[in-house]
């Protein structure tokens, strides 16, 4: 069985965590937050350290191997969590991704699929570009019959801010392939992802 590594990073962004704890700590003392007391004098290091967590992506080594058996049947990942930080208010928002393909001459290590996920979770998103940019990847990398990716999340600039709708999902798909295209391929992803109940 051949095996095809390729290392795999998104543009990693130019950091200056001093210049962001600085910004931290006159943002919340713009907003009246007292920073003098002994529970509150380490947050905007901390707000700092924890943003640029959320915001950069890990590398990871994409693993294909050759598809030798033939295998054509759906390769699905349910249920992988997800968190990315929502581009127009700067809250998390949290969920579950399900990601499946129909192999071609090439089929993934099963880690890299959540691997995938995180790349694009990484950094100020909206759940729809997300959503795409997952099945893209997937499809110029791995250049399978076709990929599915559903992503279910809760929107904190939703639940906690604004119209505060407690409990809401927002839900969002991309299709390419056979399984956009083949009703019953869709069908089929659909019901191993959980989403025809």
């Amino acid at each position: 069985m051949t095996v095809t590594p390729l290392r795999v990073a998104r543009r990693r962004p130019t950091r200056d965590l001093a210049a962001a704890e600085d910004a931290a700590a006159a943002f919340l003392t713009a907003l009246g937050v007292d920073l003098d007391s002994d529970s509150l004098a380490e947050t905007p290091a901390r707000m700092a350290r924890a943003y640029a967590e959320l915001l950069t992506p890990r590398e990871f080594q994409l693993t294909t191997f050759a598809n030798d058996e033939g295998y054509d049947e759906l390769v699905l990942a349910r249920g992988i969590p997800i968190r990315s930080v929502c581009e127009h208010h700067l809250l998390p928002f949290v969920g579950v991704a399900h990601v499946g393909y129909l192999p071609g001459e090439r089929i993934l290590g099963l880690s890299k699929l959540a691997r995938v996920v995180e790349l694009f979770a990484h950094g100020t998103q909206v759940q729809e570009r997300l959503t795409k940019q997952i099945a893209d990847w997937l499809t110029t990398h791995l250049q399978p019959e076709g990929v599915g990716v559903v992503i279910e999340a809760e929107h904190l600039c939703m639940t906690l801010r604004g119209v505060q709708a407690v409990g809401a999902t927002t839900v969002t798909s991309t299709l390419t392939g056979t399984l956009r295209d083949d009703a019953r391929s869709r069908a089929e992803f659909f019901t191993l992802a959980g989403l025809n109940n």
